[in-house]
């Protein structure tokens, strides 16, 4: 039998030495041995009738690999099942003395996951935002949806342009006098208000007429894509050269059975359902920030150092391909990197900490995820590739892992839940629009 000495423990950090009798390996090389015999083909013998000593001879070293590997893990295990310990990480293996004729002895470094002690959900206070479903909203939504499914028409009358009319347009840019490539074309369509061209240039069109030759001068963004005309400024040359405006949709049966529903209610009725369907996913997001900052604040615990690594390396490497890009939140730009280390380890240390408590309540609780949820996830994500849904299954079936990181956030939002219905939780009515406006996410 193994004998387990404690060598150190500072924290969540464990070490052991362990030293297993040269007898036991000697007997698991022995084993293993036979094993080895009953499979082994060799000329001159029949299956299973080869000498014990040419098995020796030809597999001994190999056996004995495999017996120490057997051996390691049999007494790391029992060890830290001895001492009630549950690894945060994959234990740290040294090995000490392994030869022949001695006793096999190792080292066993591990870092242990925390003590947590789940508080009283009852007592956390949540404020849940509501918003009913303004029907004008529901009519607006489905002009909109009926106006960019129909083609603008031209305008006769000589009048000016407003915005939401959609101009065709020639236009030719530079800058410092300079063309470069990407900034011509002609009979481009441009609706003004759609902010799919930079600064100001659509504003500065409202009120021309077709035929107008205008200069329009913008600035390009500090943060645009081709970064050697980020922060320049710029002059086009546009020619206008025709006017459309989308007629106003008239809400009645005709343009529902255009939508592929059968009349204008049952149109209004699935739009209903849907803006409420994004209102509670609002709510729910909203609701459940709320939880995590509040189970963060009074749920403090050691976090294991190598998970807190792990983390914090994968939100740097975004960091640092953000800066890369150009892509780093204006706040972020004014922070040295030691400034950026400090938060970012410190979200990740929350992250952590937030991940053990929620799967500690999982155990707790005995919350799992069912194979009807997981296999509907599945099913949903395929459904996300259309004509590739076999490749899809194929990689969640097949990759290692990757089940599991389908099911981890389904836990997740199902232990959310099962705290929310602890939770005292009000509900804070307001209108849509201050529902929309409301943060999601940190």
């Amino acid at each position: 039998m193994a004998k387990v000495q404690v060598l150190k423990q500072e924290g969540l950090k464990h070490e052991f030495s362990v030293t297993v009798p040269k007898q036991e390996v000697d007997k698991q090389k022995a084993i293993r041995l036979v094993e080895i015999g009953k499979q082994a083909k060799m000329p001159g013998f029949r299956p299973g009738k080869i000498p014990a000593n040419v098995i020796e001879q030809r597999h001994g070293a190999a056996a004995r690999a495999e017996a120490i590997d057997q051996a390691v893990s049999d007494a790391a295990s029992a060890a830290l099942s001895e001492h009630k310990l549950r690894p945060a990480l994959q234990p740290k293996i040294e090995m000490v003395t392994f030869a022949e004729d001695q006793d096999l002895e190792f080292k066993i470094s591990v870092e242990v996951l925390p003590e947590v002690k789940i508080g009283d959900f009852s007592k956390i206070a949540l404020e849940r935002p509501v918003a009913e479903v303004d029907m004008a909203k529901v009519d607006e939504t489905i002009s909109t949806f009926a106006k960019r499914m129909r083609e603008p028409e031209l305008v006769e009358e000589k009048r000016a342009a407003k915005m939401g009319d959609t101009l065709v347009i020639d236009f030719d840019g530079s800058v410092d006098g300079e063309k470069r490539d990407g900034m011509k074309g002609d009979n481009h369509r441009l609706e003004l208000g759609s902010h799919s061209f930079i600064d100001t240039f659509e504003d500065q069109l409202v009120g021309s007429k077709v035929g107008d030759k205008k200069v329009i001068k913008v600035t390009f963004p500090e943060q645009y894509h081709a970064a050697e005309l980020a922060g320049k400024k710029a002059e086009f040359a546009v020619e206008v050269k025709e006017l459309r405006a989308s007629k106003p949709a008239e809400l009645n049966d005709e343009l529902a059975k255009e939508l592929g529903f059968p009349g204008i209610d049952k149109l209004r009725e699935r739009v209903k359902t849907d803006m409420e369907a994004d209102y509670a996913r609002i709510s729910r997001a909203v609701i459940k920030r709320e939880l995590m900052d509040k189970l963060a604040d009074t749920h403090k615990f050691e976090v294991p150092a190598g998970l807190l690594e792990s983390e914090f390396d994968g939100i740097w490497k975004q960091v640092e391909d953000a800066k890369k890009r150009g892509d780093l939140p204006e706040d972020d730009k004014k922070k040295s990197d030691d400034e950026l280390r400090k938060e970012y380890k410190d979200i990740a240390e929350r992250r952590i900490r937030l991940g053990l408590l929620l799967a500690e309540v999982a155990q707790l609780n005995k919350l799992e995820v069912g194979s009807d949820e997981l296999r509907n996830a599945l099913m949903a994500e395929a459904r996300k590739y259309p004509g590739q849904e076999k490749a899809v299954f194929d990689y969640y079936t097949q990759t290692q892992g990757a089940m599991e990181r389908l099911r981890a956030p389904l836990l997740e939002e199902k232990v959310i839940d099962f705290i929310v219905g602890k939770a005292k939780v009000t509900e804070k009515k307001m209108s849509a629009d201050e529902l929309i406006a409301l943060p999601e996410e940190e």
